[in-house]
């Protein structure tokens, strides 16, 4: 996979916490609303963006069409005194489908599905859950969307989106960006192939 050279930076920022995301069970493409954790994160993500960025109001806004993205964003922007609804939002910004094993923990997963299971942890880029997606498959739905960016901009949405773009801009080998923790209420700045956490 040749690495995407962005001509601006991009400031990512994964969706708060939810229920979901505190008892460990795959969201996927479960709609999951914020817990008050999480907004608590999507407030200290306009905080980081501030210091990071005085003049925040001039960047481009992108979310995710899901729940937990979107209400990230609106609780960033109203921290920001940013106006409501101020952004775009991108389908293909969705996070990673994990299809039939939705709703379930790692360890609901190991159990019931052992071999499968067992095969993901081979190959966690290139694994595809059944009735989901792969994270190679995921990368070449988020690829056109940085492909697209034209000016510095601050994408609300999801850690396997996260980890998709770190392999396509070159930051880390796909064979590890399936394996990288994302944090909540951080932003992960990226310049060039370059990623830092704020």
């Amino acid at each position: 996979m040749l690495p995407l050279s962005l001509s601006h930076r991009l400031i990512l920022v994964r969706h708060g916490e939810t229920d979901w995301n505190r008892e460990g069970r795959l969201q996927g493409g479960q709609d999951i609303p914020l817990n008050e954790l999480g907004r608590e994160q999507a407030a200290e993500a306009a905080d980081r963006l501030k210091t990071l960025e005085p003049a925040y109001a001039e960047l481009d806004y992108i979310a995710s069409p899901m729940q937990r993205a979107r209400e990230t964003m609106d609780i960033l922007r109203r921290e920001l005194a940013l106006p409501d609804g101020g952004y775009a939002i991108d389908d293909r910004l969705r996070e990673l489908t994990f299809g039939e094993w939705e709703g379930f923990t790692w360890r609901d997963v190991r159990k019931a599905e052992r071999e499968q299971a067992h095969l993901r942890e081979r190959d966690k880029w290139g694994f595809v859950p059944p009735g989901g997606e792969s994270y190679r498959m995921l990368a070449e739905r988020v690829r056109p969307v940085l492909e697209g960016l034209r000016r510095e901009t601050v994408i609300v949405s999801h850690g396997g989106v996260a980890r998709a773009v770190l392999a396509l801009v070159g930051a880390v080998a796909p064979r590890d960006a399936a394996r990288v923790e994302i944090w909540q209420g951080k932003l992960l700045v990226i310049s060039g192939n370059q990623a830092d956490w704020l």
